[in-house]
């Protein structure tokens, strides 16, 4: 078995790590808290490192969980969006067009936010983090087809709700 270092192969891990955090909470501030308190839990772990199976879900399952109890503890229901979510907004595009795609982020973001927690979880794992469904699977503790379910339920709601919304009035 190979021995783990936190050098090597937990701290290469905190960008992927502020990512979901931030994409959970939709606060830098918090997800920056939680990225350091969840480097700080596997730290604390180590002496049991030797029996984790994959250093990179422990440390992803702590993130998750850590994200969820903020938002349980604060019932934050923060909206708000960052500018690099429009970064790939080209400037060659019209105004009207710039906004008519941030409108759509914006619809996106409020639709996954809204889907049931396993959904958005594995939906945000896969679509956003590039994960493996064994390493969703490992990382949320359930089955390889759980997560398949997940986030075939995810993309069929994300579609139908986007649809409905994007032909509602416009």
């Amino acid at each position: 078995m190979k021995k783990i270092s936190f050098r090597n192969d937990v701290l290469p891990l905190k960008n992927e790590l502020y990512r979901l955090a931030l994409r959970i909470t939709m606060n830098k501030e918090e997800a920056e808290d939680i990225v350091q308190d969840t480097l700080i839990k596997v730290w604390d772990k180590r002496s049991i490192w030797s029996d984790i199976s994959s250093i990179e879900a422990y440390s992803f399952r702590i993130c998750r969980n850590l994200s969820l109890d903020r938002i349980k503890k604060k019932e934050n229901k923060n909206d708000s969006l960052d500018e690099s979510s429009f970064a790939s907004l080209s400037s060659a595009n019209s105004p009207q067009d710039n906004m008519i795609a941030k409108d759509g982020i914006v619809i996106v973001r409020e639709i996954v936010a809204s889907l049931p927690e396993k959904q958005r979880s594995c939906m945000q794992l896969r679509e956003f983090e590039g994960k493996s469904y064994k390493e969703i699977a490992d990382i949320l503790a359930i089955s390889e087809d759980q997560v398949k379910v997940s986030i075939f339920r995810a993309r069929q709601t994300v579609k139908q709700l986007y649809l409905k919304l994007d032909n509602y009035g416009l």
